[in-house]
């Protein structure tokens, strides 16, 4: 590798430090001093759960591509689990949500082609 090859190398660490990990390590310092049961991180929350919860039942209605494949039952019954594992990890809108994707998965693979 050249002089020149490697001034190019470096720069496009630095430059994509910059434009990604920059950010990172300022939310991380910044974080510390924010408060998680404050009003605003409350409707944060809210808002993420809301949109999550409107993708869900757009997929379930009117379904496309690979989605289209799976019956109704199964889609709704999904839910049902993602919904069920929501209440019953203390309100984790992640392991709901993988929840209800690994049942849809799960009895697409039973149901087969």
């Amino acid at each position: 590798m050249s002089q020149h090859d490697a001034l190019y190398l470096v720069a496009a660490v630095v430059l994509g430090f910059l434009a990604n990990d920059f950010w990172r390590v300022l939310g991380a310092l910044l974080s510390a001093r924010l408060d998680e049961s404050s009003a605003v991180f409350v409707w944060v929350r809210m808002v993420a759960t809301a949109l999550v919860a409107g993708l869900v039942a757009k997929f379930i209605i009117t379904p496309t591509g690979g989605l289209a494949l799976a019956p109704l039952w199964l889609r709704l019954g999904s839910v049902g689990c993602g919904i069920v594992a929501y209440a019953l990890g203390r309100r984790s809108l992640t392991f709901g949500v993988g929840t209800g994707a690994a049942a849809l998965v799960l009895g697409m693979v039973v149901l087969g082609p």
